[in-house]
C-alpha cells in the first residue's frame, strides 16, 4: 500500500487518534476534552470541550513562525477570470519615531 492509503486506512481504523494526531498540527487556546463525544449521539461533537481560533490558524500563526512574505491566499476565478495573491500586510515599526 502507499502512504495516501495507509493514512487513509487509519482514519478510517481509528478516527479518534488520527483527528487528535491532526489536531495537534494547529494552535489551540484550549485543548479539548474529548476528540470525539458521542454521548449525543447521533448528533456528535469533534473536539470538545476545545477552543481556537481558526483565524489564527490560517494566517497569524504563519506569520508567527517567519513566513509572512509569502502568499497567504491566492484567489483565481475562472468565471471572472481575475486571479489576485495577498501577503499580510507589513509588521508595524517598534522603532521609535525621530
Amino acid at each position: 500500500m502507499g502512504r495516501f492509503e495507509d493514512i487513509y486506512r487509519r482514519s478510517l481504523d481509528d478516527p479518534e487518534s488520527f483527528w487528535a494526531d491532526a489536531a495537534r498540527a494547529i494552535d489551540w487556546e484550549e485543548p479539548w476534552e474529548r476528540v470525539l463525544d458521542d454521548s449525543r449521539a447521533p448528533f456528535y461533537r469533534w473536539f470538545s470541550g476545545g477552543r481556537m481560533n481558526s483565524c489564527y490558524n490560517a494566517l497569524d500563526r504563519h506569520v508567527d513562525r517567519g513566513r509572512a512574505d509569502q502568499a497567504a491566499l491566492i484567489y483565481d476565478s475562472p468565471v471572472t477570470d481575475t486571479v489576485a495573491t495577498f501577503t499580510p500586510p507589513p509588521a508595524p515599526s517598534t522603532a521609535a519615531p525621530r
